[in-house]
This record gives C-alpha cells, structure tokens and sequence, in this order.
C-alpha cells in the first residue's frame, strides 16, 4: 500500500537518508549544517517550504520538497516543486508519481496556476516519468554561483 503523508519530526532519520541520496545522485555536496537547516524549515509552519513522504507497505521509500513563489505572470501563484527522490529499490512501483501527484493537489487547492520542476536533460528514468505529464518547456536555466 502506498501512501503520501506530510514529514514529520519522526521521519527525520530517513529523511535524511533520502536527501542524502537525493543530493549524491546529482553529485553535489551540502553542509551537515545545510541538511540540519533544511530539515528545520520543512517543520517551520511560517517557513514558505513544504515537503512530503511516501510510504510503501509502512516504510518511507521518497521524499519531495516544494513551495510557493509569487510571479508577475499570475494572480495568485506557482508551485516550485524542488526535490523529488526514491529509493532506488521502490522505484517503478509509483511512489514518484505519488509524490507529484500530491502536491499537485495542494497547489491546485492553494490557487496555484503552475506546478514546476527542474531535472537534468541526462535523468532520462526522471524524465520519462515527467514526460507522462507535460512536454518539456523548452526554456533553459541559467545559474550565477553567489557567496
């Protein structure tokens, strides 16, 4: 049975696990202390970030984070779904699509005009999942390193 819940305080050790993962797979790094803050805005009600978990037969096999911006293209908002991730061994069994799913159905209850993510053009088994959904949106993202 699968089921997509809010995190808890009690997913934490597994939640990180899975960000762990998450992060590897991109072959990034992030501070101990990054993984510590992120946790601690995913709780924060008054922190505009948001996440969910997915549970396969009582066990938390994925994770996604998401939030709200504001756009001077819509009344109201978009929804930035940032992180989605699973288990390596639960993949193909719909957990990804659980979790999109999901905060799909919050944004479009929050008045939300558009759901978004990003993904590399090489996460070709992400992007055959995304590809159900809607084509790619052809735009190009651009980055600037800040510290």
């Amino acid at each position: 049975m699968l089921v997509v819940r809010k995190i808890e305080e009690s997913d934490k050790a597994r939640w990180l696990e899975l960000f762990r993962g998450y992060i590897e797979f991109y072959q990034a790094e992030i501070s101990p202390n990054q993984y510590e803050l992120a946790w601690e805005r995913l709780l924060d009600p008054s922190y505009e970030s948001h996440g969910f978990v997915a549970e396969l037969d009582g066990e938390v096999v994925g994770l996604t984070h998401y939030s709200f911006q504001t756009s001077t293209w819509a009344p109201i908002n978009y929804c930035y779904l940032e992180d989605l991730f699973t288990d390596p061994k639960a993949r193909g069994k719909g957990v990804g699509r659980a979790l999109i799913d999901k905060v799909k159905t919050v944004a479009e209850a929050a008045g939300s005009s558009r759901l978004y993510w990003n993904t590399d053009s090489t996460n070709s088994t992400a992007r055959f999942l995304y590809d159900s959904y809607v084509q790619v949106s052809g735009k190009v993202q651009y980055r600037i390193k800040l510290d």
